[in-house]
């Protein structure tokens, strides 16, 4: 049975250090666009919400898995071209730099788009 988390520190302190600090900066990069947003763990991953679930991320062997929802990803198609994606999923590859300020405007757009 997977570990359960409590908290996202919890989550980015099991990781080693160089997945560990890619992590955090993701954390810090998401809210400093979204600085009224809760930190919560939902379905065992790092997560942050303003009214509802604004974007999820957690890491793997090979990547980090980004979840902005399908809205986040239909809105930046283009950008996501070289990116392993899903229908509310991408994925980052561990040993590619991660793109923080494409992270950035996808959580600006959730941010929009949840305040509608």
């Amino acid at each position: 049975m997977a570990k359960k988390y409590n908290s996202i520190t919890e989550y980015i302190n099991d990781f080693p250090e160089e997945v560990a600090n890619k992590l955090e900066k993701i954390r810090v990069c998401i809210k400093n666009e979204a600085p009224n947003s809760e930190e919560l763990i939902s379905y065992n991953m790092p997560a942050f919400k303003q009214t509802k679930i604004l974007v999820y991320f957690a890491a793997f062997k090979n990547h980090i898995g980004f979840y902005a929802l399908p809205s986040g990803n239909e809105e930046f198609r283009n950008e996501l071209l070289k990116y392993k994606t899903g229908k509310g999923s991408i994925q980052f590859p561990l040993n590619e730099p991660i793109p923080y300020n494409l992270i950035r405007r996808i959580v600006e757009f959730r941010l929009k788009e949840i305040s509608k």
